[in-house]
């Protein structure tokens, strides 16, 4: 479609730049994408992003949710918005249920400059904020990983952690045997050739996490998916999977117990993550008291990180429109000096 802008100028074109997942991975890699979240946390942490709560709308007819995560961040000129739809009944349908677009924007003109696979940057940034979190609490020589879960967000939470710490053991704890078999077979293929570690599928929680440097959840549970007293001196955890008031993955002994406690953002964490919410209602925890701080804080220098080796650290992400929209930006950035994508006019 040809636009004409208020001078009644012929001939100029909008053009947007639309990006698959295929693209997505030949521009960014996880390195890339853990520093590009490293920023956004500054960002965020130092009051240099607007970012309004999500709107979201009820599709009641079609028992679906439309949910818009926008926002700006000046210092990356990043503006934009990712639509998420929750649509359940697209399953039957051979759709994804959980459908996302990420739409940037030129924050000099306000023209929208290019479409995204948004479920793909959902799990890469997701990822990434968890190797974030690995790379700056853990302790260095961390080599036994624990990973609760497969689904879709599973594979870059293993990439993540691979790219940050010389793992040389993964366990795959999963409620199916099978699954969790299959995902381990996948991604030992998927990653042999960049990593030397074993990975095998587990038959119990304890077995997991038994003398494991470091362990993340990332899971649909509404209860524990361990036992927080048998963690380890020095453990460090990442929460991945809790993103509303029923989802609690984390035990509430390792809640109370951590003793160092980091979020993503701290509003969003507190108000969303029932891994907080259950023991907050319960008296055992206190966020303003508890909570270390937010991961961008310990990296802008403003609050401490692990300070000795038997710490248990703890980090818990509910996910933020910054990360979408700085990665986004940086993936948008890369594409325009490869020329990567397809070009479409307006």
């Amino acid at each position: 479609l040809r636009q004409n802008n208020t001078n009644s100028m012929k001939g100029v074109f909008m053009q947007i730049r639309v990006l698959n997942e295929t693209d997505i991975k030949k521009v960014m890699d996880m390195k890339a994408a853990i520093e590009a979240t490293k920023d956004a946390l500054k960002a965020y942490s130092s009051g240099g992003a607007d970012i309004p709560l999500r709107a979201n709308l009820d599709v009641a007819e079609h028992k679906g949710q439309s949910l818009y995560m926008y926002g700006y961040v000046p210092s990356q000129s990043a503006l934009g918005v990712k639509i998420v739809s929750v649509y359940p009944d697209n399953i039957a349908k051979n759709l994804t249920s959980v459908p996302a677009t990420m739409v940037t924007l030129d924050s000099e003109t306000g023209q929208v400059n290019s479409l995204m696979d948004g479920t793909y940057l959902t799990r890469l940034r997701t990822g990434a904020i968890s190797g974030a979190a690995t790379d700056e609490l853990s302790n260095p020589d961390s080599k036994i990983f624990a990973l609760f879960g497969t689904g879709g967000q599973a594979e870059t939470q293993l990439e993540a952690v691979l790219n940050v710490r010389d793992i040389k053991e993964v366990r795959v704890f999963d409620l199916s045997k099978d699954r969790a078999e299959d995902f381990a077979k996948r991604m030992k293929e998927k990653f042999e050739a960049n990593f030397d570690f074993e990975i095998k599928a587990v038959d119990s929680a304890d077995e997991a996490i038994d003398n494991a440097d470091i362990i993340t959840a990332v899971t649909t549970a509404k209860d524990p998916v361990f036992d927080g007293q048998k963690v380890k001196k020095g453990c460090h955890i990442n929460g991945v999977g809790s993103y509303t008031p029923e989802m609690s993955e984390i035990p509430e002994y390792i809640i109370s117990h951590a003793d160092k406690i980091y979020v993503d953002t701290f509003d969003g964490a507190v108000s969303e993550s029932g891994d907080f919410i259950k023991p907050i209602k319960k008296g055992i925890f206190n966020p303003n008291k508890d909570i270390t701080g937010e991961l961008g804080q310990k990296l802008l220098g403003e609050i401490a990180g692990r300070e000795n080796p038997d710490e248990i650290t703890f980090f818990e992400t509910t996910g933020s429109a910054v990360l979408d929209l700085v990665v986004g930006q940086k993936i948008l950035e890369a594409a325009k000096k490869q020329n990567i994508g397809q070009i479409i006019e307006m």
